[in-house]
Formats: structure tokens, C-alpha cells, sequence
């Protein structure tokens, strides 16, 4: 949607610009420049495309069903119980174990993630047992040094940070207040967007058999 659809244009939107934080409170009353007659933030926060949606499910196998059924989503890859290298959450070691299904979902991937041992995490930060519902969006970041510091400097806190056993890096950022959900932010790598490219190629002339395909079997 244009600026125009909530009312500014380059004649108004300096006047006008503040009251946008009383329809997304991430916009900051002061935080702007100017720049061909609009309004502008001068810095954003983790302004990468979504990648993922994911979302908390009681049962990853049954939930890829459902979506396969209701929106052709899949076909799926079951990574199941995934053990971390490490784990911190809201500054304590934890390393909520867990099992997702990934599949593509039009031009984004898909994530249903389950927990599988009870104990703090980001997902029962979020979500208790039984309960179900969007969890995250995901982004793809060129450094996850900076992605961190522009968290800080926007006053996000990483509600968990992990690694795989494979060494790739991962974090959770709180912005459930502001958007109801978090985002999860990954760097750039090859096997990253390999694994991203294989799920999405998999989907393509998909005639529905197969759905649930077991990773590391």
C-alpha cells in the first residue's frame, strides 16, 4: 500500500507524519527525513524480505496434512527433535528441543514447529501446550552482528539465540507487542539458501504424494 492509502502526501506528510505511530507504534514521532517530498524513517530496523512464516502446532505431521489439504502447502521435509549446539533463553541456557516440518507456501516457506520437552522456551514464550498459532516470520540477514545491534539500538530484545550442529546461527527477536508474533533472524550461507532452494524446487509440479519427507533418513 502507498503512503497515499493512509492519507499523506508529499504536500502533508511532514504534518502528518507522527500521527502514523498511533496505527504502528514502531514509528517513532521525530524519527525522519526528508527525500522527494516524502517522509522517510532514517534508519529501519531489519529491512529484509520474509522468508518464512512459521507457526506453533501441537502435532508437526498432522498440521503439514491440514495445510497440504486446505492450501496445497508441501510437500514437507520433518526435521524431527533437533538437538542445538547451544542455546540461550532471556539469558539462560536452554535448548528447547523441537521438531519442524518445512514446505513451501507459495513464494514463502512454510515452518510447524512443535515442542517436544517442556521447559522455558521462545515458543512457550508465546504458546503453551495444546495451544496453536502464528510464531514468527523469518529473515535472511547479511550479519548477525549488526542485525543484533540494530535490535539493541531499536530497543527489541533477542528472546533466544541458538546454534545448530551444523554451526549456523540463529535468533529469536521479541516483537510480539508490535506485531504480535516474532522474527526470527538467520545469516546468509550456502547451505542456508540451499535448503531454502531444495524445499521450494520440491513444490514445483508437486502432484501431492509423498507430503511428509523425513530429514537425515
Amino acid at each position: 500500500m502507498s503512503l497515499g492509502g493512509f492519507g499523506l502526501s508529499a504536500g502533508n506528510a511532514e504534518d502528518q507524519f507522527d500521527e502514523l505511530s498511533g496505527y504502528f507504534p514502531w514509528i517513532e514521532a521525530g524519527a525522519k527525513t526528508r527525500h522527494d517530498g516524502l517522509i522517510i524513517r532514517e534508519s529501519i530496523m531489519l529491512n529484509y524480505p520474509i522468508v518464512q512464516v512459521a507457526y506453533h502446532v501441537s502435532d508437526s505431521v498432522k498440521a503439514a496434512e491440514k495445510m497440504a489439504k486446505l492450501y496445497g502447502a508441501g510437500p514437507f521435509f520433518l526435521n524431527e527433535r533437533i538437538e542445538l549446539e547451544w542455546g540461550i533463553h532471556r539469558g539462560r541456557e536452554q535448548k528447547f528441543l523441537h521438531t519442524s516440518a518445512f514446505g513451501q507456501w507459495g513464494s514463502v516457506m512454510l515452518e510447524l514447529l512443535q515442542q517436544d520437552e517442556e521447559g522455558p522456551s521462545p515458543f512457550r514464550d508465546m504458546y503453551a501446550p495444546g495451544e496453536e498459532g502464528i510464531h514468527h516470520t523469518a529473515m535472511i540477514v547479511d550479519s548477525m552482528a549488526s542485525a543484533y545491534a540494530d535490535c539493541e539500538a531499536a530497543g527489541y530484545e533477542i528472546a533466544a539465540k541458538a546454534m545448530t550442529l551444523s554451526g549456523a546461527e540463529f535468533a529469536f527477536v521479541d516483537t510480539v507487542c508490535e506485531l504480535g508474533h516474532m522474527i526470527e533472524i538467520y545469516e546468509r550461507s550456502e547451505g542456508l539458501l540451499g535448503f531454502y532452494e531444495m524445499v521450494r524446487l520440491a513444490s514445483i509440479d508437486w502432484d501431492g504424494s509423498n507430503l511428509i519427507r523425513r530429514l537425515g533418513r
